[in-house]
């Protein structure tokens, strides 16, 4: 069992061909720019969504522990009282109320993989494992691995790197794509800008460099984070001098998950950054193959 808190069909961002990612829950980084902030605790949460209450008051019969009250013309949540158990998103009949991760099986994951077979033959896709950060639930994502290679299946894993060694070494096998998220070079700013050093990350993916039978680096461009000129060369010097780390994806920032750290009463850090130009990401571009190195921009 394990706890995913999407699954989206039809992904052409996540690794070659039509693919079907699987996001699990739970992130060791706290990323400043993270557009998927429901994925960072390992368990469920609820997320709010106030423009859609239709004020049935379905919600605060089904909360047993009081933590929903009706306040004048809206309806408020105790967030010191709420479980986080979903009841009050199961009534929700105009989906105000989200339980934002679930229980799931290896079974019913991959019910959800098989059913976008046929997409996957005819465009040589497969399935992402993403989050969060897969490797959080290894065990999970082992079982899940080890059951599409036996079918055949095209497997991707979208990772930042921040896990034991023992865990990277004992999927890898079975991984036939690694996407691996490279942020900052210098360690202290990424311990400022994602909350944990880059030691076991760079560590992890020049060992990884030995054995994985790909790796596609993924660099997300913040501006005023990690668009500098050298952060951008330490990069180039840092990949071009590894085997197997020669393509790296440059994914410009952008500021779509921002209404989402509202809906769960979290504050974005970054709500003042814009996307980087299409002339800063050319000029990025430019510099890393100046290291031999094969740079697409976009997934």
């Amino acid at each position: 069992m394990g706890i995913v808190f999407d699954i989206k069909k039809f992904s052409i961002h996540d690794g070659p061909g039509i693919r079907t990612t699987v996001f699990f829950k739970g992130c060791p980084l706290r990323c400043w720019w993270c557009h998927n902030p429901e994925s960072q605790a390992p368990m469920p949460e609820l997320s709010l969504h106030p423009d859609r209450c239709i004020h049935c008051g379905a919600c605060l019969t089904a909360c047993a522990q009081g933590a929903i009250h009706r306040m004048g013309e809206s309806i408020s949540t105790d967030a010191a009282r709420c479980l986080r158990c979903g009841e009050c998103a199961e009534v929700c009949y105009a989906e105000a109320r989200q339980r934002v991760g679930q229980d799931m099986s290896v079974t019913e994951v991959l019910t959800e993989i098989e059913r976008d077979r046929a997409f996957y033959d005819e465009s040589a896709g497969g399935v992402t494992f993403s989050g969060g950060e897969p490797l959080m639930q290894p065990d999970f994502l082992l079982a899940l691995l080890r059951a599409c290679q036996a079918r055949e299946i095209h497997t991707a894993v979208d990772t930042c790197g921040f896990a034991a060694r023992e865990t990277l070494m004992r999927i890898q096998e079975y991984v036939d794509l690694f996407l691996y998220d490279l942020k900052l070079m210098d360690e202290d700013k990424h311990r400022k800008f994602t909350g944990v050093s880059n030691a076991l990350i760079l560590s992890n993916l020049q060992a990884l460099a030995e054995h994985a039978r790909a790796i596609r680096l993924r660099v997300a461009v913040i501006p005023g984070v990690n668009d500098d000129d050298e952060n951008i060369l330490a990069i180039g010097r840092f990949a071009s001098t590894h085997p197997g780390l020669h393509q790296i994806d440059l994914l410009p920032y952008h500021p779509s998950g921002v209404a989402k750290y509202a809906r769960l009463h979290k504050v974005y850090a970054l709500s003042q950054t814009r996307p980087p130009t299409d002339e800063r990401m050319a000029e990025i571009a430019q510099t890393l193959r100046g290291f031999g190195l094969q740079v697409k921009i976009g997934g």
